[in-house]
């Protein structure tokens, strides 16, 4: 069977078993920011294991794309040398959310195996594992599958702590967790490795395909295991591995899958298609890569950017090291589209844009390869011994995505080592940095809980009743908040919108005879609105009825915003390419802030253009249609997910200007677009790699906004005495003079210069070998500088000048020696000893060289220092 119809298998085979087949979630875990990657099938499940989210459904299957390639899940280094590790893979899982348990499970997990209708596999090649003390997963797999004790074996708590086993699973320090079970496959004898359990257990023999967890215990803080009321089952199998083992081959890279990427990458970068480790790095990352884009990462200096950064960057080197001559890697992009497009459309409608990434990735690394070659020239020239130190070939490595074996290659042409052992210490610290980082920090237990819905009305009002259904004070649930105190109130319906997909949550009040809440922020746990607030009068208590009134001025300010990020992301995405996606955005009654995939900064004429095109959208006062459908039906509408956003079963699409935008969202909005009056942008940056952020008013916001701009044009021209109308002509007239007086200042600089070279000349005197002169001029940049070096140069014919000054609280430094001196002494040498005595670095041409540093206290020392270093020259 070929992968895709394994996977295909799998999800129908669990359909039948009335599951519910849910599409893949994104790499970007949705409102997680303690999860680098989605890294397992369970994520985009977890607050139904929580029980903070009900869905339609308690049965679920579905093949989660997955990333382990930082953090604390780090599968990155081990790419390519084995079998099975991969920075991508698809993970096949089935769920059960308080519905089925361990019976149904394990016969679901051995049926879709063992039967000749599915998978087909012999049952006397499988293994089973159970937690130690799980005897009944023990029974049912000996008493009713039949599964023989001598291929049975159970885990106990093997690293080194209660509940710490590879057979028990934790969702984090607290929470849900339970017992494992795992089938392993057995490939042979002919491979050496021994079974789950064994001493041999990490060999090739044994592997696991399939991993049921129990989802029985609640863990408190104290370490207390509860039992927790809807046990839950969470299971996954990766599709690479049972690939693997329905295609008769051993290792992953051997399955269809990754034959055809092997193929191309091959080609791509014009070497043998063999078993070489690096072609196998190069399929493995263009998986990962082109993932990762397609789902909104781009490459930087941090965070989910820097890993996708060092992916891109290792799979270069590994191409590099088979021989690739140019640009290679974005080139294997249509391979994989043409392998695993169908499955994810994603790719296919952002090939593109990912190819443009990763071509424009790969012309920087081309750079940052000569850049660090550069600096690590400087670097050799000041070295003392014959090993480099592992903290510089750790900075070259982090900094510069220098990789250790290219500066091994060139510590070999020079008869240097490397201090491999040092650059194992960075590089330690860097991973344990990034696992502290990385793991959960939640004390699950801590979050509030409301076991109830929320009917929201807010869509059809700003005002109604509802009854209190919980109160919470400080994170506890109690049955009264009295005068002052500060809590959250649950009502079983509201007008109150809940914070989501940008939007802030409304304010407002509560209220009752003698009684009043006043409600400053609105957020979801679950499908409860939680009202956070103080009550201003009387007290609060569980049952009672209660009005609740938005502040409806700041609703509808809010709404204008919020249908115009829709006009304007519909405007990017026509204007500057469907590649722009969005990143990020922040909707409240004063602005709104949107964040987007771009490459460049925006122009003037398309920033007018934007605004044009959505004013447009405004003045055509078209109606803003609303439907609730499903999400295929969405899908086949064009609609666009919102980021970062969770959809059920059933949602919400919204159409604005006749089909100009067509987007999944639950937030409130105009009912036509002339509603929003004016749209007029305020502010466009960049605010990471590849991320721009367009600030913009709307409505009465965006007049203010237009008025302020004119009393300031106002004040400037009353400034340089002129009208409006003359602004621009009084202005340039301005910038003109001072033009002219900083060339004034400049020439009065080189007069006064000249003038004190003449003076320092004298000066000079003999220092070890050389005429030379070494002193102290504050007060000139380093153009002054380099001028007076020139003039002393010429005026004393045969010398080594070093000055150095301060200017504007930081030491400059410049050194020249003349010609006939070069061959002895370097410019560039002394610059950079004197800079390390001053805090600082520089470097140059051996005939001149500049350089600066911070410490100016140390500057007179330094100097003095430089005459002794010169002197031993």
């Amino acid at each position: 069977m070929k992968s895709a119809e394994i996977r295909e298998a799998f999800l129908r085979f669990f359909e039948q078993q009335g599951h519910s087949r849910v599409a893949s979630s994104s790499l970007i875990p949705a409102d997680d920011p303690t999860l680098l990657f989605t890294n397992a099938g369970m994520n985009q499940f977890k607050d139904c294991f929580l029980g903070l989210e009900q869905r339609d459904y308690t049965r679920a299957a579905s093949s989660q794309k997955c990333v382990r390639a930082g953090g604390k899940h780090n599968d990155l280094e081990n790419v390519g040398y084995t079998a099975r590790h991969h920075t991508f893979f698809e993970m096949l899982g089935n769920f059960s959310f308080g519905d089925y348990f361990k019976r149904d499970a394990i016969n679901f997990a051995w049926t879709f195996l063992t039967s000749k209708d599915w998978m087909g596999l012999n049952p006397e090649k499988l293994w089973v594992t159970v937690y130690a003390s799980d005897d009944e997963a023990y029974d049912i797999w000996t008493k009713e599958i039949g599964v023989p004790a001598e291929r049975m074996v159970r885990i106990g708590d093997n690293k080194g702590a209660p509940y710490a086993s590879d057979n028990f699973w934790a969702m984090g320090d607290t929470g849900p967790c339970g017992p494992c079970t795992e089938i392993f496959y057995d490939h042979g004898a002919d491979i050496w490795g021994g079974p789950p359990g064994s001493p041999e257990e990490d060999g090739d023999r044994y592997i696991e395909i399939w991993n049921i967890v129990f989802m029985q215990f609640n863990r408190s803080a104290a370490g207390e295991m509860n039992p927790l009321p809807a046990p839950s089952v969470d299971t996954g199998m990766g599709l690479e591995r049972i690939s693997a083992v329905m295609q008769g081959v051993h290792a992953n890279y051997e399955i269809d899958l990754f034959q055809n990427l092997l193929a191309a990458a091959a080609e791509a970068i014009g070497c043998a298609n063999d078993d070489a480790a690096s072609l196998k790095v190069v399929a493995d990352h263009i998986r990962s890569c082109s993932f990762l884009i397609a789902d909104g990462v781009l490459p930087s200096n941090e965070g989910r950017g820097y890993v996708l950064r060092r992916i891109i960057r290792r799979a270069c080197r590994h191409g590099n090291k088979l021989g690739a001559s140019g640009l290679f890697f974005h080139r294997i992009v249509a391979a994989l589209v043409a392998e695993m497009g169908a499955a994810f459309p994603e790719l296919k409608s952002q090939q593109a844009h990912i190819e443009r990434v990763l071509k424009s990735e790969e012309e920087q690394f081309a750079k940052t390869l000569e850049q660090g070659l550069k600096i690590l020239e400087q670097d050799l020239a000041g070295l003392q011994g014959k090993e480099i130190p592992g903290e510089l070939v750790f900075k070259l490595y982090d900094t510069f995505g220098f990789p250790m074996d290219l500066t091994g290659d060139i510590a070999r042409e020079r008869g240097l080592t490397l201090d491999e052992a040092g650059f194992e210490t960075a590089m330690q610290a860097q991973r344990e940095r990034a696992r502290s980082a990385s793991q959960f920090g939640l004390d699950y237990n801590s979050l509030v809980k409301v076991d109830a819905e929320t009917r929201f009305e807010g869509y059809e009002q700003t005002a109604g009743s509802g009854r209190i259904i919980a109160l919470f004070r400080e994170g506890e649930a109690v049955d009264v908040l009295a005068d002052g105190e500060s809590g959250v109130v649950v009502l079983d319906r509201t007008p109150f919108y809940a914070e989501s997909g940008g939007q802030v949550g409304d304010n407002g009040y509560l209220e009752s005879a003698g009684v009043r809440f006043d409600v400053r922020d609105t957020t979801k746990a679950g499908g409860a609105h939680l009202h956070h607030g103080v009550v201003a009068q009387g007290s609060l208590s569980v049952g009672a009825d209660i009005k609740a009134v938005v502040d409806a001025g700041v609703r509808q300010a809010t709404k204008l915003n919020h249908s115009a990020t829709h006009l304007l992301h519909a405007a990017l995405r026509e204007i500057l390419g469907e590649h722009v996606t969005q990143k990020g955005s922040l909707v409240d009654s004063q602005r709104l802030r949107f964040d987007f995939s771009h490459f460049e900064a925006i122009t003037a004429e398309q920033l007018r253009a934007l605004e044009q095109r959505v004013n447009q959208q405004v003045r055509l006062n078209s109606a803003v249609d609303i439907e609730i459908t499903d999400i295929e039906t969405a899908k086949r509408k064009g609609a666009m997910a919102l980021f970062g956003e969770k959809y059920g079963s059933s949602v919400r699409v919204l159409t604005m200007g006749d089909g100009f935008s067509v987007e999944l969202c639950g937030g409130t909005h105009v009912s036509r677009t002339g509603d929003i009056g004016l749209f007029k942008i305020v502010s466009e940056g960049g605010i990471a790699a590849g991320v721009r952020r367009i600030e913009a008013v709307t409505g009465q916001g965006a007049l203010d906004y237009l008025n302020q701009t004119e009393e300031q044009l106002r004040q400037a021209a009353q400034l340089v005495k002129g009208s409006r109308d003359t602004l621009l002509d009084k202005l340039s007239g301005l910038v003109e003079r001072s033009r002219q007086l900083e060339k004034d200042v400049e020439q009065l600089k080189a007069k006064a210069a000249s003038a004190a070279g003449s003076d320092m000349a004298a000066e000079a005197k003999p220092i070890g070998q050389f005429n030379a002169l070494i002193k102290r001029v504050d007060g000139l940049d380093g153009k002054a500088l380099l001028a007076l070096i020139d003039q002393l140069k010429n005026k004393l014919g045969s010398a080594v000048v070093l000055l150095g000054g301060e200017l504007d609280g930081k030491v400059v430094l410049v050194a020249g020696v003349t010609k006939d001196l070069a061959g002895n002494v370097k410019a560039g040498d002394l610059i950079r000893f004197t800079a390390g005595e001053v805090s600082g670095k520089g470097g140059g041409r051996p005939d001149m060289a500049q350089g600066g540093g911070t410490d100016v206290a140390a500057l007179d020392v330094a100097l003095n220092k430089a005459a002794e270093w010169l002197a031993a020259q």
